[in-house]
C-alpha cells in the first residue's frame, strides 16, 4: 500500500463525508481533538447543528491500520446487536479513516466529582447492562477474523501484556529493579492458570472503565471496543470496578459486582461462587496490566497524565493482594514492598 500523508487524509474525511450525503457546498467546520493514551487521532465535523467524528489512525502504521479495521467491522457488529456503542457509518481502506456518530465530550470520568451517590450508582448501574449486552449478545455472530491484536485473551496474553508487562514496564524501567526473585515467574504463572480457568467464549472489551464510557443524551455509550476479543466475563467487571481513575468506594464495589452477577444470570446461567472466585484472579490480571500500561504510557509515551494514577493502582494491588487468597503469592507481595518507597521517589 502507497504512503497516506496528512492531506491524503483530509481529502478521505471529504470523500467519506460526501458518501455519508455531506456535500461539499454545505457549510462545515472541523476540530482536531486529542486523544488520550492512543496514537489515533480524531477531527470532529460540524454542520449547523449536526455533527460526525472522524477516526483517525496514525500515518504509515501497519498496526494502527488494522486496529482500524477493527473499529468499523467490530464497531457494526455491535450496533447490530443493539450494543451501545457510536454508530460507525463509513469506513475508508486505503486511509484507514472511519466516520462514525459523534457521542459528545462528557466522559463518566469527568462527571464523577459532580454526582451524587445515588447517581454514580445508577450510572454505574446502567454501565453493567451495556457492558453485559456487549458481553452475551455481541459474542453471536462475532468473527475473531475481526480482531486487530489478538482474537482471544489467554494466559500467553496475561503472561506476556499483563505481569510480564507490569514486571517490565514497572518494576524494571520505571522503578529500576533488576533482581527477581524465581518464584515470582511461578507466582505469575499461577495467577494465570487460575485467571484461565474460567470460562471464555464471551465478548471481552479489555479496557472497560470509565474513561471510555461517554453519558449522551441520557445513556451509557461505549468507545474504545477495537480491542474486544473472546474471554471471561469477570475481566471487563474487574477493569470497570478497579479503575484507578474513578476511585470507587469498596462498599459501591461490593455492591456493583452483586448487582453484575444478578444482571448477567438474567441472559445465562451463572454460579455466583465460581464467578467470584475467579473474579479475584483476573482482577490481579487487570491490576498488573493497569500498573504496566501507566508506566509505560507516563515513561516511554510522555503522556504525564497517567504518572498520577501510578500509586493507586499499586495501592489497589496491595490490598487485594492483603486477603486469604494473596498468602498463596509471597514473592509477589514482597516485591510491592519494595515498590512502594521506590514509587515514591519517582514521583
Amino acid at each position: 500500500m502507497e504512503s497516506v500523508n496528512k492531506l491524503d487524509q483530509n481529502e478521505a474525511i471529504s470523500n467519506l463525508l460526501r458518501r455519508h450525503g455531506w456535500e461539499d457546498g454545505e457549510t462545515q467546520t472541523r476540530q482536531w481533538l486529542a486523544g488520550d493514551g492512543s496514537d489515533r487521532r480524531f477531527c470532529r465535523i460540524r454542520r449547523g447543528g449536526d455533527s460526525l467524528l472522524a477516526v483517525v489512525p496514525p500515518l504509515d502504521n501497519p498496526a494502527g491500520m488494522r486496529e482500524a479495521r477493527a473499529v468499523y467491522r467490530i464497531g457494526r457488529h455491535l450496533g447490530n446487536c443493539g450494543v451501545a456503542v457510536p454508530a460507525c457509518y463509513e469506513f475508508d481502506e486505503d486511509s484507514g479513516i472511519v466516520l462514525c456518530e459523534d457521542l459528545g465530550d462528557r466522559l463518566l470520568h469527568a462527571a464523577l466529582p459532580d454526582l451524587s451517590d445515588i447517581e454514580k450508582k445508577r450510572w454505574y448501574e446502567e454501565a453493567i447492562q451495556a457492558l453485559v449486552r456487549l458481553q452475551v449478545l455481541g459474542r453471536d455472530g462475532f468473527d475473531p477474523g475481526w480482531c486487530w491484536d489478538t482474537p482471544r485473551y489467554d494466559q500467553q496474553l496475561m503472561l506476556q501484556r499483563e505481569s510480564g508487562y507490569f514486571r517490565d514496564a514497572f518494576c524494571r524501567s520505571l522503578l529500576g529493579i533488576t533482581d527477581f526473585t524465581p518464584g515470582l515467574t511461578a507466582e505469575f504463572a499461577q495467577i494465570a492458570a487460575l485467571a484461565g480457568a474460567q470460562p471464555a467464549d464471551y465478548l471481552l472489551h479489555r479496557d472497560f472503565q470509565s474513561r471510555n464510557l461517554m453519558l449522551c443524551d441520557g445513556r451509557v455509550r461505549i468507545i474504545d471496543f477495537q480491542g474486544a476479543r473472546l474471554g471471561p466475563l469477570g475481566y471487563d467487571l474487574a477493569s470497570l470496578l478497579l479503575d484507578p481513575y474513578a476511585a470507587l468506594a469498596p462498599s459501591l464495589r461490593a455492591e456493583l459486582q452483586a448487582y453484575y452477577i444478578t444482571t448477567v444470570s438474567g441472559y445465562i446461567p451463572l454460579d455466583p461462587h465460581s464467578f467470584n472466585e475467579g473474579y479475584y484472579y483476573l482482577f490481579l490480571q487487570r491490576n498488573l496490566q493497569i500498573l504496566g500500561a501507566f508506566a509505560f504510557l507516563s515513561q516511554q509515551k510522555g503522556k504525564v497524565f497517567f504518572k498520577d494514577f501510578l500509586k493507586p493502582a499499586l495501592v489497589s494491588l496491595a490490598d487485594h493482594l492483603a486477603v486469604n487468597q494473596g498468602s498463596s503469592f509471597p514473592c509477589l507481595r514482597a516485591l510491592l514492598d519494595e515498590c512502594f518507597p521506590l514509587l515514591e521517589q519517582s514521583l
